[in-house]
């Protein structure tokens, strides 16, 4: 009969200790295993500490007995203790050469213990021989405490196991004192760190909230995506029986003002959940670590009001405050015409007249500007903060990350604790229907593991609203007062204001109820919109005169780029050009775009090159060579694009990339060849993109001096017509380019060829003043003003008309 096949799978033997009565595993080791340094002096320190707690005890019992004596006679006395460390000592010596001489192992685990050792196998399993040893050992450590306390108690050593826990018991009040003075001091800590990670979090239930998306204006696109989200808020099993899993983050960013938290208020309303509002100071704190305990402590609160109300959304207003790791983050677009650094100096309002996207790139230019130069000519960052607080911190945000998406415990002590013991599996948590939205300005500045999916599953830009967009947000606005506003008004007014958000025409609407309210009048007019759009593009006008001769070289200034901007630009029209006086500039041209455009093109940013270029051009023919600083402010503008166009762009004379070649170092992108003896490629690059850049502008500022005196005749004229009304609408500057009547200006004087002469002589005569530092000697030539104007609208003749 045949033995039946072994069906033992093959495998790995098994760790830890083997079964009963199963052999060896492994063939033996030729010397000892080596012990670590802990297991080796562990039970000499152990006897040591022994019996210095009976030289202690000595001392205590006889306060007089120094040390030394103490240590004396406890040698004598408590000699079994120093035996035993003997012994033990010995022991250890007899390990440390069974780990190093194989024959000595051999002949103490083979000849001297080796019958014993495989007697003990044979008899005993493992596991009983395991719990025999640790037996023995607990054994021995009583037997140890007994022995030390009957010397320290002076009495048998079975007495003083009886004795120990009475002695414990009398010294517990003072152990109690100790426990309570710790625990009070660690509650101070505890109280005050709880104290400081209160507020900045406000809970807006239900009823508290009454924004709907019908509220939302000018952001018809983003609101559809949204409402598509907080479907499976809603109705969580819709996608969840299918295997998926319910969108969870939700990020809105774009421009300031145009929406986002009114998005995020709206959500809230649309679904009936409690919405928790996130300041976004809140994570802001002195101390570190007080941001790790908001987190914890908000998302506490949000798994409440999930399971309470079904649900729940948080909103984290600028999240750039909180999900950035020290990131020096570029600013996105602001308004349409507030620039910076680089034109706060300039005489003119070098900016004013250039589309949105191209005042953007030279606001991130100028922010960019702000960084130390290294001697090795990349740009280092400027970093603030300290170690105390600033921002959020790296352990706020991997606090916020791993509650994004981190395990959730078990809810409940009995849960967590109660059904183990009883040897139970605690329950799994809830589902937490939690909303997260996020909104910024700068979404560079946020940590990628903060934007991957799971916890921010969506990403919106709520950018600058449509034309249909801003027509339907200002009638929104427009309905809530008193007007008199046409709907052919409403559309050009949302025409001429093609980068305005939801928070920008709201205040302009507002500053027209202002000015009505002030006049004594409770209804909006077309003439109180259009002194309040005055009001918000150019700032309160400085109360000061010009001196004649200045006057008249600002305006000829501002009459340059609008000539040149208006014979040769077509993607943007004049919205309207004035020579008062602002915070940062002597005069502005400001220009807007006629429809919605994303696209721009070589022939726009040349035509923006030229209309900046045309008042050094402009300066230097009419006052014989002569230039002002005013113009520093347009050249940085011009030089800026001309060094996108050239370098980025392919829009000049070659067509590689500066900022590859730079980075690849590559040598002159324009030429082919290498670097010369003694000089970088970085050099040779740049002084290549340099040559170019200049000669680009070079031309382009003869074609604006060809242009201009093409038209010197419009130029004459539009510098009369703004020292006359000091601000011109586009009606009017068409008007006295064209030679036809505006709103406030007779353009038909105009086209008067002895008028014109005097105007000449006007100026041959301002020019004079201007090198000789006197007064001009000829009055300013009288006309261009239109005869019907009525006395109440001259009064408002400087006011902007689109």
């Amino acid at each position: 009969m045949t033995a039946p096949a072994d069906t033992t799978p093959a495998g790995p033997p098994p760790e830890g200790l083997a079964p009963p009565d199963d052999p060896p595993r492994a063939p033996e080791r030729p010397t000892r295993k080596r012990m670590a340094l802990w297991d080796r002096i562990r039970l000499l320190a152990l006897f040591l500490v022994a019996w210095l707690i009976i030289v202690w005890a000595s001392m205590a019992d006889n306060p007089l007995l120094p040390f030394v004596d103490a240590v004396r006679i406890q040698v004598v006395e408590s000699q079994w203790l120093l035996w035993l460390a003997g012994a033990e000592l010995v022991r250890q010596v007899h390990f440390l050469l069974s780990e190093r001489s194989a024959g000595y192992h051999h002949l103490w685990s083979q000849r001297v213990f080796g019958g014993t050792e495989r007697v003990l196998r044979r008899r005993l399993s493992d596991w009983t021989r395991f719990r025999l040893a640790r037996l023995l050992k607990w054994a021995f450590f009583i037997l140890l405490f007994a022995l030390v306390a009957a010397e320290v108690l002076e009495t048998s050593p079975v007495l003083a196991l009886f004795e120990a826990p009475a002695l414990l018991w009398s010294a517990l009040p003072y152990v109690a004192q100790l426990a309570f003075a710790f625990f009070f001091i660690a509650f101070q800590f505890i109280g005050l760190f709880w104290l400081l990670s209160r507020g900045g979090v406000d809970t807006y239930y239900p009823d508290d909230i009454t924004t709907r998306f019908t509220d939302v204006w000018g952001q018809d696109q983003v609101v559809e995506r949204v409402k598509e989200s907080i479907v499976f808020l809603e109705n969580p099993d819709a996608i969840e029986a299918r295997g998926g899993y319910v969108p969870s983050g939700l990020l809105l960013w774009g421009p300031p003002g145009t929406g986002k938290t009114l998005m995020a208020e709206a959500v809230a309303g649309e679904t009936g959940k409690p919405y928790v509002f996130v300041d976004p100071g809140a994570f802001t704190n002195m101390f570190m670590g007080i941001g790790i305990l908001k987190v914890k402590s908000l998302f506490r609160k949000l798994r409440k009001l999930a399971l309470r109300y079904g649900g729940v959304i948080v909103f984290f207003d600028e999240a750039d405050a909180l999900g950035n790791r020290g990131t020096l983050a570029q600013v996105g677009p602001g308004g349409a015409r507030g620039m910076s650094a680089p034109f706060d100096a300039a005489g003119c309002h070098g900016g004013s007249y250039l589309s949105a996207q191209t005042q953007w790139m030279l606001a991130r230019q100028a922010m960019g500007s702000g960084a130390e130069e290294t001697p090795d000519g990349t740009r280092s960052r400027f970093m603030m903060g300290g170690m105390a607080g600033g921002g959020g911190g790296m352990g706020t945000l991997q606090a916020l990350l791993t509650e994004l998406s981190g395990l959730k415990k078990p809810r409940g002590l009995i849960n967590r604790w109660g059904r183990r013991v009883l040897g139970m599996r605690p329950k799994p948590p809830p589902k937490y229907r939690i909303l997260v939205m996020m909104a910024t300005n700068m979404p560079e500045a946020l940590d990628e593991a903060l934007l991957r999916p799971g916890r921010i599953d969506r990403i919106y830009k709520v950018g600058y609203p449509s034309k249909a967009g801003r027509v339907r947000t200002y009638e929104g606005y427009f309905a809530k007062v008193d007007h008199e506003l046409e709907p052919e008004q409403i559309d050009k007014l949302a025409t001429v204001t093609p980068y305005a958000t939801g928070a920008t025409i709201k205040d302009l609407v507002n500053e027209s109820l202002i000015i009505a309210i002030r006049e004594g009048r409770e209804i909006i007019t077309w003439s109180d919109v259009l002194r309040a759009k005055k009001l918000k593009d150019l700032g309160p006008p400085e109360d000061v005169e010009y001196i004649e001769r200045e006057r008249h070289a600002v305006a000829v200034h501002e009459a340059c780029h609008a000539v040149v901007a208006y014979r040769t630009r077509r993607h943007m029209e004049i919205d309207f050009a004035t020579i008062e006086k602002g915070a940062t500039a002597l005069g502005m041209v400001a220009s807007i775009p006629p429809e919605d455009q994303f696209t721009r093109w070589r022939s726009e940013y040349e035509s923006d090159i030229l209309v900046s270029l045309a008042s050094l051009a402009g300066e230097r023919m009419f006052f014989d060579g002569d230039s002002s600083s005013g113009v520093s402010g347009d050249l940085d503008s011009a030089t800026a694009v001309a060094s996108y166009m050239e370098g980025f762009w392919g829009m000049g004379s070659t067509v590689s990339s500066y900022n590859t070649a730079r980075r690849m170092e590559v040598g002159s992108p324009g030429g082919g060849r290498g670097a010369p003896k003694g000089e970088s490629a970085e050099t040779v690059i740049r002084k290549a993109l340099a040559d170019r850049i200049e000669d680009h502008l070079a031309d382009l500022l003869e074609r604006a001096a060809t242009i201009l005196a093409e038209n010197r005749a419009a130029v004459l004229a539009m510098a009369h017509a703004l020292e006359t009304h000091k601000t011109l609408s586009a009606e009017d500057v068409e008007a006295v380019l064209e030679g036809t009547e505006g709103v406030s200006v007779d353009g038909t004087v105009y086209r008067d060829a002895a008028f014109l002469a005097q105007l000449e002589e006007y100026h041959q005569a301002a020019a004079g003043a201007h090198h000789s530092h006197t007064g001009v000697k000829l009055a300013l030539p009288a006309g261009g003003r239109r005869r019907e104007l009525p006395e109440a609208a001259a009064a408002t003749a400087h006011d902007p008309v689109p």
